[in-house]
């Protein structure tokens, strides 16, 4: 059985932040960024981890970094091994090792920049509210699933505690500025296209992704995480059929569970079941496998 890592511990060092799922430690003019084995729905933490989570997480965020660097920059300097080219002030506790990415630092912009080709989750709810997504109409008689005409970029705000909220592009300018929305804009779309090409190569679409980005030496650069089961929407090629929920290599297997638990989705959260927690593990490992073409260490 995988051990699971629901904090990471440096011994003598305090972290900068702690979120849903990562350990952040400060490294000077760098950060080591952990990924736990911690899972969210609905923006609680459940009490249970998902056995190996952090390390696919990391080794997935940093293949799509290297992958994506000819579109778009990012922050990714190396995975943390405990090597000595790691360059780091203190001995990397083993359990932190091939789980952890050392990033440079960024001034974050403080929103959360989604994609979507396909329309499901939030997005097929407001569609079939408003028909729109965002504030963008939307052609009539979408079904649910379906692949949109052209990719859409719809922001949201970053809350840290409470949900996050949809905000139209107007306000997105709002927020951040009209430059640094237009840059965002641009490369957020153009990181979703390279990325659904690729997966889809691999059997796989992109139906939907979440990017962070933030500012080093004054380029916007791709930040935190890139196109895990986390942060991003996978289904199989195969077998897709619009007009119905999709399976999909992420938590939502988790979220159904929840949502059909009867639960308020306010904290505590429910205990999960070993099975639920066992498929959610396989889920990620195999759209790990699917995308890069290798088995997890």
């Amino acid at each position: 059985m995988v051990d699971v890592l629901m904090q990471a511990e440096i011994p003598g060092i305090q972290p900068l932040h702690r979120g849903k799922v990562r350990d952040t430690f400060d490294l000077g003019d760098r950060l080591l960024m952990v990924a736990t084995d911690r899972v969210s729905a609905f923006d609680v933490i459940m009490a249970q981890g998902i056995p190996g989570k952090g390390e696919l997480l990391s080794r997935l965020s940093a293949f799509w970094f290297e992958k994506v660097d000819s579109v778009v920059p990012t922050h990714l300097l190396r995975i943390a091994t405990g090597a000595p080219d790691d360059e780091l002030p203190f001995a990397l506790p083993p359990a932190l090792a091939g789980r952890s990415l050392i990033v440079r630092k960024a001034e974050r912009i403080n929103a959360e920049c989604i994609v979507r080709g396909y329309l499901a989750g939030t997005a097929w709810a407001e569609y079939r509210r408003s028909g729109a997504v965002c504030g963008m109409r939307l052609p009539p008689d979408l079904e649910e699933s379906q692949q949109l005409p052209e990719p859409i970029f719809t922001p949201s705000t970053k809350e840290e505690h409470g949900h996050d909220r949809n905000i139209s592009y107007a306000e997105f300018v709002q927020l951040v500025g009209h430059d640094a929305a237009n840059v965002i804009r641009l490369r957020s779309l153009a990181t979703y296209r390279f990325a659904a090409e690729y997966a889809r190569r691999r059997g796989l679409i992109l139906a939907d992704t979440k990017f962070e980005f933030g500012f080093i030496d004054g380029e916007l650069c791709l930040i935190d995480e890139a196109l895990t089961p986390d942060s991003s929407r996978f289904w199989p090629l195969d077998g897709y059929r619009p007009g119905r929920p999709q399976p999909s290599f992420d938590k939502q297997l988790l979220r159904d569970w929840l949502s059909a638990s009867g639960w308020n989705k306010e904290p505590p959260p429910p205990a999960l079941p070993a099975e639920i927690v066992q498929r959610t593990s396989a889920a990620y490992q195999q759209a790990y496998r699917r995308l890069t073409g290798t088995a997890p260490a």
